[in-house]
């Protein structure tokens, strides 16, 4: 219940399927005291998306909000997924236990620390980095202008064609058109053919580590819900393990 809901909610959950009292301090009390781990991946490896959610944090009474990020791994499109609070090292780590293919696919917006981490990945075998075709079109409308001019960028781009691209926009001297334009040139070689990757059934986006996010944001994001740094991590294995339906996997510990 504490893995689907806030520990106030899922005591009233247990009374009432259960009959029994356990109050939220318990639930919380119970939650931090199981050992849970990363999932272990069977299945080998062709997909990693990664991402970042932000948490709450706790901070004194009268203080501004201060929220944190926190990064997320989904494996296979739908496969398995597993998040870290400012542990990146624990992140790579979990990465260089699985079992890749010959050739996989890093898969990633345009945050430069999504693809600072995918170059800690220290694996024999080959590895192929994809920009999210979403995030390259939200980025592309950006530059506003012409709209006839973004409907040919996308289509360029929707070929891969990225010098193409860069022309279209060389006489474009708008400081939105300029930012775009350094963006193409520090992606490019994350920009494939999306048009042959998607007829060969190939990876183009990010939305399944995005909405993983979603998912465990519905957890630690629910009303009013506030957490101190060193419960972080905990909730957030926890919701991972909730998601990836490895609950009952974990022995609880007695109140």
């Amino acid at each position: 219940m504490s893995a689907k809901t806030s520990y106030r909610q899922a005591a009233s959950d247990v009374e009432l399927l259960t009959g029994m009292k356990v109050s939220a301090k318990s639930q919380e009390r119970i939650v931090n005291r199981i050992p849970i781990a990363a999932p272990e991946v069977d299945s080998e490896v062709n997909e990693v998306a990664l991402d970042g959610g932000m948490v709450r944090l706790a901070t004194p009474k009268g203080a501004p909000s201060e929220w944190k990020q926190y990064k997320a791994v989904r494996l296979n499109a739908k496969g398995a997924g597993m998040a870290w609070f400012q542990d990146n090292s624990a992140l790579v780590s979990w990465l260089h236990q699985l079992s890749f293919i010959s050739l996989f696919y890093c898969l990633g917006d345009g945050h430069p620390g999504i693809w600072s981490l995918f170059a800690q990945l220290q694996v024999p075998q080959l590895s192929e980095e994809i920009l999210d075709w979403f995030h390259l079109m939200e980025n592309l409308h950006k530059v506003g202008g012409s709209l006839k001019r973004l409907q040919q960028a996308e289509a360029l781009l929707w070929r891969g064609q990225v010098d193409k691209t860069l022309a279209l926009f060389a006489s474009v001297k708008t400081e939105a058109a300029g930012r775009f334009q350094g963006y193409l040139q520090t992606h490019r070689s994350r920009i494939p053919n999306y048009e042959y990757y998607q007829l060969e059934g190939l990876p183009i986006g990010s939305g399944s580590v995005e909405s993983w996010i979603k998912q465990i944001d519905e957890r630690i994001q629910v009303t009013g819900a506030r957490w101190k740094p060193e419960r972080v991590p905990q909730i957030l294995a926890l919701r991972c393990a909730y998601l990836n339906g490895d609950l009952d996997s974990f022995s609880l510990v007695e109140v």
